[in-house]
């Protein structure tokens, strides 16, 4: 998959140093992968969840959250926030156009 983009990433842990190689480990593994559905990103990250037109990523255990955006056919994942469990919980994220 090509992912857009590790730059949200690598600002992500800046801020937060231990969430650094839990997001290193999955950008790794989703450019490596070729998945055509969420049942095939489910058998490497069994915890992955889908809302709306989003899919939700446990990183470090339930620390941090990866939200992204699927695009199957064309093998672009788009990294659309990193958030803190917090952050997360306040559900703003759910006010993007795009979710």
């Amino acid at each position: 998959m090509h992912v857009i983009s590790n730059k949200k990433l690598e600002e992500f842990y800046e801020i937060h140093s231990d969430a650094k190689t839990p997001l290193d480990n999955w950008y790794r593994i989703a450019r490596s992968a070729e998945w055509r559905n969420l049942a095939e990103v489910r058998q490497v990250f069994p915890s992955a969840d889908l809302a709306s037109n989003s899919t939700i990523f446990n990183i470090k255990g339930s620390t941090y959250r990866l939200i992204v955006s699927i695009d199957y056919a064309r093998r672009i994942v788009y990294v659309k926030y990193v958030l803190t469990h917090a952050e997360y919980d306040k559900e703003k994220w759910k006010d993007d156009p795009y979710y």
